[in-house]
């Protein structure tokens, strides 16, 4: 049975010269973002503050994640202008925190991890004081991609979680969860950057699993984690098994602190790169 959207999950659309700035400054540098590809609920928060997740490498993916809007298919080769692009968006919106995150793309070598620092590296020549976020892929869990991407020194590394163990294969079918855990392992061991991930709730999960993710996070050496609710995006979706309560959200921060993570972003609302910038 579908079940209805609670109220306080519902945003409403705001539509300001700042967020058609955003968006015009998007489509001048042809770029895409998370935030219209993903259907992000927060996207109009964030263009009135200025600030979106620049998805690059494309906008089709090379692995079928059941809860994840973004279609699958053959990718496009890599457009070689895009870091440029980016840093060019990155300057023209004042952005102080970009965040940049990526398809999949199983098909190159390297996972895209050196367009990943390609586009580090241009922002850093044209806004020497922005602060760069990445969200990546598990790069199949490459030492040498991973090595890459630290040496381009991303102000934060982010890889998410997503889901609990045990409903990793289900939601994650191409993915799996101690390789996940092992690329955020490798980076804590080989550089002082600091390490985020997170995690949908409402896929069918107990509260010991989320416990038992939490734990293992923390075991990753995680310095900030996020927790929302899993909103289906189409009917094609794996179904939400459940919409956690305001209330409940806050049994989850209250376990967070428990377990000793220290910087936290867990509501309903709250996607991986929410709020970014307040938490670094």
């Amino acid at each position: 049975m579908h079940k209805r959207l609670p109220e306080y999950l519902k945003r409403p659309l705001i539509n300001t010269d700042t967020t058609k700035n955003v968006r015009h400054i998007l489509k001048q540098h042809c770029l895409n973002t998370v935030c219209e590809n993903a259907r992000c609920p927060n996207k109009n928060e964030c263009y009135t503050k200025n600030t979106a997740t620049f998805l690059i490498m494309g906008t089709v993916c090379t692995r079928n994640c059941r809860y994840c809007n973004i279609s699958c298919q053959k990718p496009e080769p890599l457009d070689e202008n895009e870091p440029l692009h980016i840093a060019q968006a990155v300057k023209d919106l004042g952005l102080k925190y970009a965040v940049i995150t990526s398809v999949t793309r199983d098909d190159l070598p390297d996972g895209g991890a050196e367009h990943f620092a390609k586009c580090i590296a241009e922002i850093r020549k044209l806004s020497p004081d922005t602060k760069i976020e990445i969200l990546t892929p598990d790069f199949k869990g490459d030492a040498n991609a991973l090595n890459t991407i630290i040496f381009a020194n991303p102000d934060v590394f982010n890889h998410n979680i997503e889901t609990v163990r045990d409903l990793f294969k289900t939601a994650r079918p191409q993915g799996n969860y101690e390789r996940s855990l092992n690329v955020l392992k490798y980076v804590k061991a080989n550089s002082n950057i600091p390490a985020k991930s997170g995690l949908m709730v409402g896929l069918g999960e107990t509260v010991e699993q989320i416990e038992e993710t939490l734990l293992d996070l923390k075991d990753a050496g995680c310095d900030i984690v996020t927790i929302g609710q899993y909103i289906q995006p189409s009917k094609e979706h794996l179904e939400v098994a459940k919409y956690y309560t305001p209330q409940e959200f806050e049994e989850l921060q209250k376990l967070a602190e428990k377990i000793g993570i220290r910087h936290y972003q867990i509501n309903p609302l709250v996607r991986s790169s929410y709020r970014a910038a307040e938490m670094v």
